[in-house]
């Protein structure tokens, strides 16, 4: 037996023959060619063909997968219609005399590389998607048929990497789960595979062999394991890890639609965190009261070297109300800094960052930054139940500045003309033992509060949660954290006001019980994470 590991994307448990996957791609050979113009209006018809089919498999995705979804081929959209690129081919035809099949390739590569190079979001982490275009035109302009999908038997599919319109078409009755070479965890890819629900693991490189094509493998999504001819222990372990999925899934799935309520009528809040908009779906899916925590400061971490546009943001924050409807969305403000370092906004070295600049610091300093923002989740307020949410509050200060420039933006919008929901939420993240003893205070501030535990456990404990040498003293469950949070509660509920929890410790459900008679409110965890919760708490008497 071998065993080879990689980045789990998609958890689940997929046993099969491996077969290798070929776009039954040709050599793309350089031609010269006499009639530019002639050449030209055969990329021409391409484009306007692949725009066809883009449409087709965006119509395709949101029927099936969701909105959220299909905007990834709406970014194919937007790459085949973008200047550059287009100019790219154009160049190599009228300019080099090349043939329209060489000039979508060359062009492609070389969109690739600019883009790569200036680190902007729009490509950045989703090469794939130039390349998937670029496949698509070349075939279109070689008139072959469509993609080659293996016939027979239901196998595990294995390839060097995959295209998102690949993903997206592949047969779920035929495709067991895939493997690949290549990859990353954050591409669209990725992202179909887990929304669509199909074992998978990505980024196996070099130790994936075309030896192994036909040999029986396991594929465990769970732990990112591929086993080649497992053994008979091994192949028993994972039948085994397979039926108990299939049994924990089926009684989870019987949970949607249903409440988070204890047997004896004790009602909570079960939420999604969420840090992109890929996400959505899997909230929907998993049928969660809303979105409690979506992290901000993954568009700014994603955009390379320039700020998140306004426009750029509201899309996103509209998108996500949209998809909620009346249940409520919290967009947490950019907290950046720390470990989440983002190109986009300079922050000098620091001996400690976790302890320096970062959260509210950096949007207190960086007003024009924190107005972009705001003004986006304002906008995108008048389409469903936003609130805001300011991080890493340590002085009734820090909030009450912020609520000013967040007063300054409404007064723009005002006299711009432009709806938002003028009673929109806000909110605290209760990450510091500083906000805790101010919890009271902070109460008469805000509309809600959200306890981050990550953070504040360790800060309460003076441990960096991801130092290896600590990991034997770093105690999540430390009696100083639980008094902490019953004091925030406490604090919060005698000003009316309302209490959850969006760190690590709200998806342990060793603790659920303990939290519902601390009378927290809300419980916002990975979408994932949501259905489990939700079983432990209809299960406490």
């Amino acid at each position: 037996m071998i065993t080879l590991t990689g980045k789990k994307i998609a958890e689940g448990i997929a046993v099969g023959k491996l077969a290798f996957y070929s776009r039954g791609e040709r050599e793309i050979r350089r031609i010269c060619v006499e009639d530019t113009e002639k050449e030209l209006l055969r990329f021409q018809k391409a484009r306007e063909k692949a725009d066809q089919e883009l449409r087709e498999i965006c119509l395709m995705s949101e029927k099936e997968l969701g909105e959220a979804n299909a905007m990834i081929f709406e970014m194919q959209q937007m790459i085949l219609a973008d200047e550059e690129f287009v100019n790219g081919v154009t160049k190599i035809i009228c300019g080099q005399r090349w043939n329209a099949e060489y000039a979508v390739q060359e062009a492609a590569e070389s969109f690739v590389d600019l883009f790569s190079s200036r680190d902007t979001s729009y490509i950045r982490g989703h090469e794939a998607d130039v390349r998937d275009v670029a496949f698509r035109l070349v075939r279109i302009l070689a008139r072959s048929r469509k993609d080659r999908r293996l016939m027979g038997e239901p196998f595990i599919m294995a390839a060097r990497d995959l295209y998102p319109s690949e993903a997206l078409q592949l047969d779920k009755s035929k495709v067991l789960g895939f493997v690949t070479m290549y990859g990353s965890i954050n591409s669209h890819t990725a992202a179909l595979a887990r929304t669509r629900g199909i074992p998978s693991v990505i980024g196996i490189g070099d130790a994936l062999k075309k030896d192994y094509d036909g040999k029986t493998v396991i594929i465990d999504g769970f732990d990112g394991k591929l086993y080649i001819e497992p053994d008979h222990s091994t192949m028993k372990r994972m039948l085994q890890k397979k039926k108990q999925n299939v049994r924990r899934a089926e009684v989870l799935e019987r949970l949607k639609g249903k409440e988070n309520v204890t047997q004896s009528g004790q009602k909570i809040d079960v939420c999604a965190n969420i840090g992109a908009r890929e996400d959505i779906e899997s909230v929907l899916s998993n049928d969660a009261n809303g979105i409690g925590l979506f992290r901000s400061e993954f568009l700014y971490m994603e955009n390379g070297g320039k700020l998140p546009t306004e426009d750029q943001q509201f899309r996103v924050y509209r998108m996500a109300a949209e998809a909620m409807g009346m249940k409520r969305v919290v967009i947490r403000a950019a907290d950046i800094g720390g470990d989440k370092q983002a190109e986009c906004v300079r922050i000098p070295s620091e001996a400690n960052p976790m302890m320096g600049y970062r959260g509210i610091r950096i949007l207190l300093d960086k007003e024009e930054m924190f107005r972009t923002q705001l003004r986006a989740v304002l906008r995108a307020s008048a389409f469903g139940n936003l609130a805001i949410m300011f991080p890493m509050i340590t002085a009734v200060e820090e909030v009450t500045a912020a609520k000013k420039i967040l007063e300054k933006v409404k007064e723009e919008l005002r006299s711009e003309k432009i709806a938002f929901d003028h009673k929109i939420e806000i909110g605290v993240m209760i990450e510091t033992p500083a906000a805790v003893m101010l919890s009271g205070e902070l109460a008469r501030e805000v509309d809600f509060f959200s306890i981050g535990t990550n953070d504040l456990t360790q800060y309460t404990l003076a441990m960096d949660r991801q130092n290896l040498r600590l990991s034997g003293y770093y105690n999540p469950h430390h009696p100083a954290l639980i008094k902490m949070i019953r004091i925030v509660a406490n604090n919060v509920h005698l000003e009316g006001k309302r209490i959850g929890i969006c760190g690590d410790l709200a998806a342990d459900v060793s603790l659920t019980e303990m939290f519902l008679k601390m009378g927290i409110d809300e419980l916002s965890v990975a979408p994932s994470q949501i259905l489990p919760l939700r079983k432990k708490i209809r299960e406490i008497r």
